[in-house]
């Protein structure tokens, strides 16, 4: 079937225009100088303006063109009026050229949950560290992740002034991943990719027990999983209750389309019906390749403490 003509296809299309949007509010925030931050639950769960207008956006923008989704944000935003500036309504062609998987060409627009992570990293986001930053748009269909597209505002920003800055990835399960260059880890090598502001005993003890040769310690779920897929990292391993499901809809997808797998610490794998619970209460295990190895070594200790 034509991709336009498919509901998924036509989602995703104009998810990755409204992804680019995003990017774009989210460098105009850093450029105006007012982050206007907010403290949630504490010092490192953080809000900034960039987290609420790109949130804004996304919702107001999808829920306009497709009124029948399910569509879930990070942020607690009360409902107002959404400046029309916020609003994107474009989609990209290039999508549309690809066929739709099959298995999803008869999906209806109410059979989907998007999950929105406005402005994932938002801690190192205030603290300059902007290539950890990422903008995640995740669609779930009866509860499995299938599609997902990631910003990354501020990819190539240490690459001088001609380059181009900002790029968006996106995949489908059953087509594939698209807008970066999949690359492996050296074999033999073990580089694991951790927490760096959401740290704790069981993290630490769960990475020490996988003999890394080194130890990344990065913001934002959306930016580890493009260190696996681009050969920066082996293994995303985060041993605590802290990560959403909004943080791994669109990156496992992106894992998942190119042949790597991503569970909670028990190698469950991770639902996302509307009305499942947000919190991925027993972490994250995820992998480009050799997954067994890095999952045989997760202490016991370690899976007792964590419920799923």
């Amino acid at each position: 079937m034509a991709s336009r003509n498919t509901v998924l296809m036509r989602l995703v299309a104009s998810a990755y225009s409204v992804a680019q949007k995003a990017g774009m509010i989210v460098r105009r925030v850093i450029a105006e100088g007012d982050l206007g931050i907010v403290e949630k639950t504490c010092a490192t769960d953080l809000q900034t303006k960039a987290d609420r207008l790109v949130q804004m956006s996304i919702c107001s923008s999808l829920a306009r063109k497709f009124p029948k989704l399910t569509i879930i944000g990070e942020e607690d935003l009360p409902s107002e009026e959404v400046d029309q500036e916020l609003i994107e309504d474009g989609q990209w062609e290039e999508i549309l050229k690809q066929p739709c998987p099959s298995q999803y060409s008869a999906i209806k627009e109410e059979d989907l949950v998007v999950w929105v992570d406005p402005l994932d990293g938002t801690k190192e986001y205030t603290e300059g560290l902007l290539d950890n930053v990422t903008v995640l748009i995740g669609i779930a269909y009866e509860g499995k992740a299938i599609a997902g597209i990631i910003n990354q505002p501020y990819y190539n920003y240490e690459a001088g002034p001609d380059a181009v800055l900002g790029r968006t990835i996106w995949g489908v399960l059953g087509l594939g991943a698209f807008g970066f260059q999949l690359k492996e880890v050296p074999a033999g090598k073990h580089i694991i990719t951790t927490t760096r502001s959401h740290s704790n005993k069981l993290v630490t003890d769960c990475v020490t027990a996988m003999n890394p040769d080194v130890v990344l310690r990065v913001g934002g779920a959306g930016n580890k999983i493009i260190q696996l897929i681009e050969g920066k990292a082996s293994a995303y391993v985060f041993a605590s209750p802290g990560c959403k499901k909004w943080d791994t809809c669109a990156p496992e997808v992106i894992l998942h389309a190119v042949g790597g797998k991503l569970t909670d610490i028990h190698g469950n794998v991770l639902q996302y019906h509307k009305d499942v619970k947000h919190l991925n209460s027993a972490g994250v295990l995820a992998t480009l390749r050799n997954y067994d190895y890095y999952a045989s070594r997760v202490p016991d200790s370690v899976k007792n403490a964590l419920v799923p």
